[in-house]
């Protein structure tokens, strides 16, 4: 059930940011922000990264908040209706840095095999490949953590 809770969350999500998208113009301060929410929709979608449950929790609180119009200053108000929305993004990006830029590592890893001819043609070599890079860079946002928390 958790994964179908999830998979509205993220839909709810994409649905929102094209209207936001669609109501031209955009202040800047939501349309400099509108690559952000992709980026982390992205890496919290995608299966080879399999971000933490923390992370996702954490995203996910985001999406849903953001999601509500009638949060704190609700969303029709103009110019500053996403204001709060906004607010809560910038934290949760901000705390997420460390993961944003792991992922960002897997992504060019993967590009980098893909250039690879041989990773191509052999799917359980590439997802071997894949699965220990993954692994790896955990393991780093985890000691990374840990030296933020010291």
């Amino acid at each position: 059930m958790r994964h179908a809770e999830e998979s509205e969350i993220i839909e709810a999500i994409g649905n929102v940011l094209e209207e936001i998208i669609d109501e031209e113009p955009l202040p800047d301060f939501v349309a400099k922000r509108i690559p952000q929410l992709d980026a982390v929709i992205r890496m919290l979608q995608d299966a080879e990264w399999n971000l933490p449950i923390s992370e996702r929790e954490r995203l996910l609180a985001m999406f849903v908040y953001f999601d509500n119009p009638e949060n704190l200053v609700p969303d029709h108000i103009p110019d500053i209706g996403y204001l709060d929305d906004i607010i809560v993004i910038e934290l949760v990006i901000h705390e997420l840095h460390h993961e944003r830029e792991v992922y960002n590592d897997l992504c060019d890893y993967r590009d980098a095999c893909e250039k690879n001819s041989q990773a191509l043609q052999d799917s359980a070599v590439r997802r071997n490949r894949i699965d220990k890079k993954r692994q790896q860079l955990h393991q780093q946002m985890r000691n990374d953590s840990q030296k933020i928390d010291m």
